[in-house]
């Protein structure tokens, strides 16, 4: 028998189709599934693991969190132990009976270092059985076919230097968060309600962001002023701008504006008109960087891009999402991918228009590497397939792609001068003579400015001028796609962990919103360790040890040098910071009362606190007044909250504003009696249940739970009958009055931006698809969609399962 083993299990069984002669068997070994399949006569095994299935720690004795022992924790030995033990237990089973293994993790750093764990594993129970190790950059026939074809062998040095980030990353994290975690309580009785952590990346990594809001704190505005005005030629008007574009002075910015302003002008002559045209060559092919920055700037942030990349290139729709290659090697076949393309409609006659051209020549990006090429499309995607968010990036690797074999497109830009009454205008356009590869790829591109035609010496009509008092800016914020690049030019974290950083920022509230403000937390943070271990707040001491890890990949440093010179390093940090623990308690204890604050309480007029509770888990707001004050306020749970400057109109209580995942932020009353937080409940219909058994009361109402702010529907005979559904969590809810034949559920209407939808309430009704667990296809969701108003159905009332529609269960009240 011959066992594949791959990193995931969507990966495992997505390898045992291609490579199987018919359809794989689905299997479990114990709890874990497996894909039997025959290939050239014999059987085959693929097994999926759930990544690292063995994880680093301290050896025993190191549990408890004390001030007293950081010292020696920055010194103890760092074991592996297994962190899968069911998928462990069925990877000793299978590697008892093979008689030759692939590993067909991914190929990266931190997939050979998971490949390296599994090898191990089974050479501990058959010491005999030959290993092979197989590399692709797509999960596609060819690429997988070829990779079996001309297996080869385990990188030791590249998972040795994998591990040596693990132990670093380990010794370092649990070092500086016990830290500041044990400071911050110390200083303090109430609970911050989460870890303070800090890191060799995720601390420079803050401070970049932190820097930058000092900077725009120290900025000092400059007042100026602008004069601009309208022209027209027939009926085409354009824009026009005094030819001082900021007027430093008042006075001067007047006297141009009472100029064009007297009675009487009413017309601009052309003083000149001249035409430039550029060229733009068209982008690089995408490595994780570009990637992260472009999906950033279409609101998808880098942690989520590289969720839904991991899951695009598992089901083969684009190849491995994590690279730092921007050049396409001669080997890719580049018109078979555009080929390949052809069978998405929306690409139809771009994909015509290149395989037209014969030759091709792609761009080319600043880094060559030979492990994986750029990131590309890898087989044609169905829309309809697709979440939309899944969709959205895909569809932007593809454009990015046919975009890098495009021409590049040529600009002409248009300056017009122009006077008026003696003051001098200039109007500006820039239009698209070729579109070239903006015709396929329109992400980044600027709105065209459009100036009817016009030639030195004619006039045009004057339509008036304003003048406009402005202040110049500060320096930008960071958006999350530029801190990427930023992060990727200092040398902090790779190109597989930069996203998980920035994300690590913002759970540990240390950051928010998009551009990244830094909290008071997070500021305190980074002055407490700048103030006394200021090495590790610099990217440096980060690049020098990412440098050495990469000797270990090149064979030319050893692990144990590497993870020594970090714990000196850690060592010499922590002498300063165990020295002040008081005053950094006290200044994170401080922070943590400032990015709590949500106004002021109505009783005893103290700060009312966002609090954490122990004893629920769950955060609350509580007067800082406590005990004297013992006014608290609840707070739906699961979510992230930010105070709000006004307070209540209704009742004056004050306001917090709460961010939901996928949902746009909402504003809430902290009373939960304020008639601003009453949802009227509605009369869906009938219960079911209740009608058969002969209770005319049981109606089923729509009701929001006060806890998750989340819309569900319930009988109003509950304890009863026991019916709940839930419900679609955005949208307008819409009663019909009509009955489901077969189930007998409510029927409504829910309208969304993408139309009305007429569903049953029931998601078990038998008139909706079920959903099949053994075969996900490629980006399925949990159900198809739920048909519009008006579409044929099977019986009256059906529907495939909503967005909302999941198994029945009781929505907590």
């Amino acid at each position: 028998m011959r066992l594949v083993i791959s990193e995931k299990n969507i990966a495992a069984r997505r390898i045992a189709e291609i490579l199987a002669v018919g359809k794989p068997q689905t299997d479990k070994v114990y709890t874990t599934p497996v894909y039997l399949f025959r290939r050239d006569g014999e059987d085959w095994v693929s097994i999926g693991l759930k990544g690292h299935i063995m994880k680093v720690d301290f050896e025993e004795g190191h549990s408890k969190w004390k001030l007293e022992g950081l010292d020696d924790l920055v010194h103890a030995e760092v074991l592996k132990q297994p962190s899968e033990k069911g998928i462990i237990r069925s990877l000793e089973n299978l590697a008892k009976k093979a008689d030759h293994i692939y590993i067909a993790t991914d190929y990266d750093r931190e997939g050979e270092l998971i490949g390296s764990d599994a090898r191990g594993i089974v050479v501990r129970k058959n010491p005999d059985v030959p290993i092979e190790r197989v590399r692709f950059s797509a999960i596609t026939r060819d690429e997988i076919e070829k990779a079996f074809a001309e297996p080869g062998t385990i990188s030791d040095n590249l998972a040795e230097a994998g591990g040596t980030r693990q132990d670093i990353d380990l010794i370092w994290g649990a070092v500086l968060t016990r830290y500041l975690t044990l400071a911050s309580n110390k200083a303090s009785r109430r609970a911050w309600g989460e870890m303070l952590s800090a890191g060799r990346v995720q601390t420079p990594t803050l401070k970049l962001i932190v820097d930058r809001e000092r900077e725009r704190d120290a900025f000092v505005p400059e007042t100026y002023w602008t004069v601009k005005g309208t022209c027209a030629k027939g009926d085409e008007q354009f824009a026009v701008s005094h030819a001082t574009e900021r007027f430093k002075e008042l006075e001067a910015a007047k006297r141009a504006l009472e100029a064009v302003s007297a009675s009487g002008v009413s017309e601009a002559r052309v003083t000149e008109v001249k035409k430039a045209r550029r060229t733009v060559k068209p982008p690089a092919p995408f490595n994780t960087t570009s990637l992260l920055a472009v999906a950033a700037s279409e609101g998808l942030s880098p942690a989520r891009t590289m969720r839904i990349a991991e899951s695009l290139y598992m089901s083969g729709l684009i190849s491995y999402p994590r690279v730092d290659n921007t050049v396409y090697p001669p080997s890719l076949d580049i018109k078979g991918i555009l080929r390949a393309l052809d069978g998405v409609p929306a690409y139809h006659e771009h994909v015509r228009g290149l395989l037209g051209k014969g030759e091709l020549t792609p761009t080319r990006g600043k880094k060559q590497t030979t492990d994986h090429p750029p990131i590309h499309p890898t087989a044609a995607a169905d829309p309809e397939k697709l979440k939309p968010e899944e969709f959205k990036l895909y569809n932007l690797v593809s454009r990015r792609f046919m975009a890098t074999l495009s021409d590049a497109a040529i600009l002409e830009s248009t300056k017009v001068s122009l006077d008026v009454a003696g003051e001098p205008f200039v109007a500006r356009g820039d239009v698209t003579v070729k579109a070239g590869f903006r015709a396929v790829y329109p992400y980044g591109s600027r709105k065209e400015e459009l100036l009817p035609a016009l030639e030195e010496g004619e006039s045009v009509r004057f339509m008036g001028a304003e003048m406009e008092e402005k202040q110049t800016q500060p320096p930008a914020r960071y958006s999350q796609g530029k801190l990427i690049q930023e992060m990727e030019e200092l040398g902090l974290g790779t190109k597989a962990t930069r996203h998980d950083i920035i994300q690590t920022l913002y759970d540990r509230k240390y950051v928010n919103g998009d551009p990244i403000e830094p909290t008071c937390k997070g500021i305190t943070v980074v002055n407490a360790l700048v103030k006394n271990a200021e090495r590790i707040t610099t990217p440096e001491m980060t690049s020098e040890l990412e440098a050495e890890m990469d000797q270990i990949a090149k064979a030319q440093a050893k692990r144990d040098e590497v993870v020594e010179h970090s714990r000196r390093l850690l060592s010499g940090v922590m002498s300063g910071l165990l020295e002040r623990v008081d005053d950094v308690g006290e200044e994170l204890r401080a922070a943590a009362d400032e990015d709590a604050k949500l106004g002021v309480c109505p009783t005893s007029g103290h700060d009312l606190l966002i609090k954490y509770s122990p004893k629920t888990r769950g955060y609350f707001v509580g007067c800082s007044g406590y005990p004297e004050c013992s006014v608290t306020y609840p707070l739906p749970q699961a979510m992230r909250y930010e105070a709000v400057d006004e307070s209540c109109e209704e009742c004056g209580t004050p306001q917090v504003r709460l961010y939901r995942f996928k949902r746009k932020p909402l504003t809430r009353c902290l009373n939960p009696d304020c008639p601003t937080n009453h949802v009227p409940v509605l009369d869906l219909g009938a219960c079911p249940v209740c009608a058969k058994e002969g209770r005319e009361d049981g109606r089923i109402l729509r009701r929001v739970s006060q806890k998750t702010l989340k819309q569900f529907a319930r009988c109003t005979n509950y304890d009863v009958c026991g019916v709940s559904y839930p419900l679609p969590q955005s949208g307008e809810i819409e009663p019909t009055g009509e009955i489901c034949e077969p189930c007998g559920a409510p029927i409504v209407v829910v309208t969304t931006r993408k139309g009305p939808w007429r569903i049953c309430l029931d998601p078990e009704c038998e008139t909706k698809e079920p959903k099949d667990d053994n075969k996900p296809a490629a980006g399925s969701k949990s159900g198809a969609r739920p048909k519009k108003r008006g579409s044929s159905s099977k019986s009256k009332g059906s529907s495939s399962k909503s967005k909302g529609s999941s198994k029945k269960r009781s929505a907590s009240a």
